[in-house]
């Protein structure tokens, strides 16, 4: 992946309307956004459009990108999870109360590919909680990388909002007595999506 300072580069190319300078930011940048659409969609066709046309809102609103408001890959990911949300809610074939698991985006287990193509902080993460017990792994992983609020967790997890907030406490503290303490630090610097 190309550092931040080379992300604003290429997005001010894109701007000028520079093609290769588009053709590089999303060979750079495809597999981390095909990412966080996919686990919101659920469905890699739906997701590949998404995709597209996250891709053409980056080209026609590249000079609106400020790099002192945001990081390159922050403003990136927010107008492909923004319209894969969008999608979800307007979906009609599926109500989401009749599906609570279409919004689920954290897998027990990810299958090969989607490890291979994890991000950097999700490896940190995962490697961060792998000591934890199953329920609480999956407690972290929804709150901390999926952005999931504790009232989301509660109901998920059929638990009280301060009984949720106290596992996550615990679960930070648990890597710290694990020997994992540089990884935790690494885990509470994650924002979530």
């Amino acid at each position: 992946m190309l550092t931040p300072a080379e992300l604003v580069g290429l997005i001010e190319a894109v701007a000028k309307r520079d093609q290769a300078a588009f053709e590089r930011l999303y060979v750079a940048t495809r597999a981390k956004l095909y990412g966080v659409v996919l686990r919101i969609l659920r469905r890699q066709d739906v997701a590949e459009e998404v995709i597209q046309e996250t891709y053409v809102r980056i080209w026609n609103s590249a000079g609106q990108f400020n790099p002192s408001l945001s990081s390159p890959i922050t403003w990136m990911v927010s107008i492909a999870r923004n319209r894969a949300i969008d999608i979800v809610r307007r979906k009609s074939e599926v109500s989401i109360e009749e599906e609570p698991q279409a919004m689920e985006v954290a897998a027990d287990s990810p299958d090969p590919l989607a490890r291979r193509e994890m991000s950097e902080e999700l490896k940190r993460l995962l490697e961060c909680i792998g000591r934890l017990e199953p329920d609480r792994q999956r407690l972290v992983l929804l709150a901390y990388y999926n952005g999931w609020s504790r009232e989301q967790l509660a109901e998920k997890f059929a638990a009280p909002v301060n009984t949720v907030k106290t596992w996550l406490r615990r679960s930070q503290v648990f890597t710290v007595f694990t020997g994992v303490s540089n990884l935790a630090a690494s885990c509470s610097r994650l924002q979530p999506l």
